[in-house]
């Protein structure tokens, strides 16, 4: 990863007269002031491998390459599962280690009980079966609301042991935003709640947009964790956590869809065939002129199977136009588009990516009622 890259990329966005310019400003002013409060030795970065911690770690690493005279060290970074992860997201949260260098802590704790990380509902007590458990990190637990932002009691015991294993660091950065639960009140900055391990929480990104956090990892091509390609607006447990409704690609929907496979039927079963698409011209909704290539004009060719073109560049851009090409320009050809099943079996549904989810409102969409675990 080329620290000075990043550096010269999000400093030019903040500088320039792009929609999201004022808050990447903003955001490097906020981690400008902490780091040159605390110093990089004291400042540790939330990361779980979601959008907005990864535009956090982004815009963190701009200021380290801006303000830090090189070379700089590993960026403390601190890890805290949620239960049953996302085995994608675990393999994106090692390969952003490894590009931008962090120095990770992973936080497990040892507990029979599975506790959420984040975002209990309001008046939940700490559960009486962990009272004086012997696996539990610091003072004994007490049955009360965990603080007054309500944080999970694993979110809790996590950072008890970071401090435990990091005493001197005194400030860790969040991605939270003003949308998620919990985050109406906050500011840039907020310590920690009494009887929490005493760090000052740094939310540099609070006033950012759904919106916001696409705008920014698309335009710098920040890579990201591909479950957001599959339909998945806000990541956690895999117990809680679905593909967003709002996004799943309906049959109709010509515009975002296209035939899972093609078949061109000719006069002889020994042709070779090839199916090429031209550059859509327009957003067609049938399948377009055919031409056909094969060897021998009594023959019947099965294209089968095609390329899936929702892989292209271009995942939004419609069929268009198709040609088969054939060497004889006699063959009598015909193409049809078959529906999405293999051997009589459905496949399963797909979904539009993050990205193209135009009401941030319906960002949680995808996560089951019930106990949430949020994002960090």
């Amino acid at each position: 990863m080329d620290y000075q890259k990043i550096a010269s990329d999000v400093y030019n966005l903040a500088e320039s007269d792009d929609p999201i310019a004022p808050i990447v400003r903003e955001a490097l002013q906020v981690i400008e002031q902490c780091l040159g409060q605390y110093g990089q030795d004291h400042v540790s970065l939330s990361f779980n491998g979601g959008k907005d911690c990864t535009v956090l770690l982004h815009l963190y690493a701009a200021v380290l390459a801006r303000k830090v005279p090189s070379p700089h060290n590993p960026i403390f970074a601190l890890y805290i599962p949620d239960p049953s992860p996302f085995s994608a997201l675990e393999e994106f949260v090692k390969i952003a280690t490894q590009d931008y260098l962090l120095d990770l802590f992973t936080c497990h704790l040892s507990s029979d009980i599975q506790l959420p990380v984040e975002s209990v509902t309001p008046g939940v007590s700490t559960p009486t079966a962990l009272k004086g458990s012997s696996d539990y990190i610091g003072h004994s637990l007490q049955t009360r609301p965990v603080g007054a932002a309500r944080g999970g009691e694993g979110m809790r015991r996590a950072l008890e042991l970071y401090k435990l294993r990091f005493p001197d660091i005194q400030a860790i950065l969040v991605g939270t935003r003003r949308t998620d639960p919990h985050g109406t009140t906050l500011s840039y900055r907020n310590v920690t709640d009494p009887g929490w391990p005493a760090f000052e929480r740094i939310n540099p990104i609070i006033n950012w947009a759904y919106s916001d956090i696409w705008a920014f990892l698309r335009k710098l091509k920040v890579p990201y964790c591909t479950l957001y390609d599959e339909g998945y607006t806000s990541l956690g447990s895999t117990y809680n956590t679905l593909p967003n409704p709002a996004l799943l690609v309906k049959d109709s929907d010509s515009s975002h869809t296209l035939p899972s496979s093609l078949t061109v039927v000719a006069n002889n079963p020994n042709a070779m065939c090839f199916v090429e698409s031209t550059p859509p011209k327009s957003s067609l909704t049938d399948i377009g002129p055919f031409t056909i290539i094969a060897d021998n004009p009594d023959q019947i060719c099965l294209a089968d199977p095609v390329s899936d073109l929702r892989e292209s560049e271009s995942p939004r851009s419609t069929l268009g136009p198709f040609q088969v090409l054939v060497s004889d320009p006699n063959t009598q050809c015909q193409g049809e588009v078959n529906d999405r099943s293999v051997n009589g079996v459905r496949l399963p549904p797909r979904y539009r990516p993050a990205y193209e989810l135009q009401d941030g409102a319906l960002e949680r969409a995808g996560r089951v009622s019930g106990r949430v675990i949020s994002e960090v």
